[in-house]
């Protein structure tokens, strides 16, 4: 396929055009966080098989879609954009506590919005891994969009007087593997442990990267 199919002008249905067009491309993405998110999985989905999930055609897949790809592509942003929302939003509520419990609000509204759902998890942190460049070059330039929220936010405590001001760009790199990594185990039953264990372990770990040993300095008598 060169490009998708010309869609339809005008109203059908008490309908325009572009509703119907948004309508089916939700379907196709419910379909998708189903079939990707839990079974058979991405590599195991044809068009046919996220077409019936969906209740719609090929036709109508390829209206929206050029191939199954595109269809992951666009379910790690949503997924991503998701717990992004429900991050800044703690970040808005939480934005005058003092850092432990700025961190805290944050990292719990992030991990209940990730974990709660484990279709969502296998999305963004199991299905996208390996598929190709493309994908892989999205995935590390979503990681390196939540390097900047970590980045921003360390620079903000530092000018308030609550962390240590310097580069914390590969720090955050570091820190994001962790986060990542333990919710994905946590989920799939690998850790012993509440989520809100979890997130208290995963606040200590950052509250020690932003606060060091002989943070602050002492001041000379």
């Amino acid at each position: 396929m060169t490009g998708r199919l010309r869609q339809p002008t005008g109203r059908y249905g008490g309908r325009t055009a572009a509703e119907r067009q948004a309508d089916r491309r939700r379907r196709f993405m419910d379909a998708a966080l189903q079939l990707f998110g839990d079974s058979p999985g991405f590599r195991s989905t044809t068009v046919a098989a996220l077409s019936e999930a969906a209740g719609l055609s090929t036709r109508q897949f390829y209206e929206e879609f050029r191939t199954l790809e595109d269809v992951l592509a666009a379910l790690h942003l949503q997924v991503n954009d998701w717990a992004e929302e429900a991050a800044l939003a703690a970040l808005a509520d939480a934005g005058d506590l003092p850092l432990a419990e700025r961190a805290t609000a944050i990292f719990r509204a992030y991990a209940a919005n990730v974990t709660g759902d484990p279709r969502r998890i296998r999305i963004t942190f199991v299905e996208i891994i390996g598929v190709s460049p493309r994908l892989e070059e999205q995935r590390l330039a979503r990681r390196a969009r939540w390097v900047d929220f970590i980045c921003a936010e360390a620079a903000t405590a530092a000018a308030r007087g609550e962390a240590a001001a310097r580069d914390y760009r590969i720090a955050a790199t570091a820190f994001i593997g962790s986060v990542n990594g333990l919710l994905h185990d946590w989920r799939a039953g690998w850790v012993d442990a509440t989520l809100d264990e979890v997130v208290e372990e995963l606040v200590r770990q950052l509250l020690a990267i932003l606060r060091p040993a002989g943070w602050p300095p002492t001041e000379a008598p």
